[in-house]
């Protein structure tokens, strides 16, 4: 175990507004957290890479494994009073940040619950809002937001999918960490997303 803030994830509010939600700020204390971010590889291109195609460095595999346990699983499912025994999941890491990244949307159908761990230190382009993600009221609006979730110090956000979870973030280019680990559904839809990501991965290998 890497001393993940289990207590602080027990504790947290579940909050409904715009949808249900928690934040848990330092999830990944940061002692911890310093020696994930050495050991994650630098990362030129932008887009979601399945953690088993990158070259990870010890402790951030123990991170990615440990988000994948049982403690974690059971941990989420608790909270929101779900049932993810059996639902796969699938674990990304984006590195970088483009122009286009961010705009409006709601998660894909086939993803039952949204999990993003924030790993970049504070700098002043999050305290301007820039790349900071927005917890919105409507697919309209940026500005119509309820929370605003810098993305930074090991910060943990969980969300269930839905029509109304909407979110987003305001441009922003440059460096910016982000495992996403989501819960699936069973359903072909989500199979089909799976294999998505594994032969994207395989060609993201084939262009390095």
């Amino acid at each position: 175990m890497l001393g993940l803030d289990y207590a602080a994830l027990t504790a947290a509010p579940v909050s409904e507004d715009p949808f249900a939600h928690l934040v848990v700020r330092e999830f990944v204390p940061p002692a911890v957290l310093a020696g994930v971010c050495a050991d994650l590889p630098a990362m030129a291109r932008g887009g979601s890479f399945p953690t088993a195609s990158l070259r990870l460095g010890p402790r951030a595999r123990a991170l990615m494994a440990e988000l994948e346990g049982p403690a974690f699983r059971d941990a989420v499912a608790a909270r929101f009073g779900l049932d993810l025994h059996d639902a796969p999941t699938m674990v990304t890491l984006r590195g970088r940040s483009r122009e286009k990244d961010g705009r409006i949307h709601c998660d894909s159908t086939a993803k039952r619950v949204t999990v993003l761990l924030y790993l970049n230190p504070e700098t002043d382009a999050w305290s301007r809002q820039h790349g900071c993600l927005r917890l919105l009221r409507g697919p309209g609006d940026l500005d119509d937001y309820a929370v605003e979730v810098p993305p930074v110090n090991g910060t943990l956000l969980v969300f269930p999918n839905g029509p109304a979870a909407w979110h987003g973030h305001k441009p922003f280019v440059g460096q910016r960490y982000v495992v996403q680990l989501n819960y699936m559904t069973n359903d072909e839809a989500a199979r089909a997303e799976l294999r998505r990501h594994r032969i994207s991965a395989f060609v993201k290998r084939l262009a390095a």
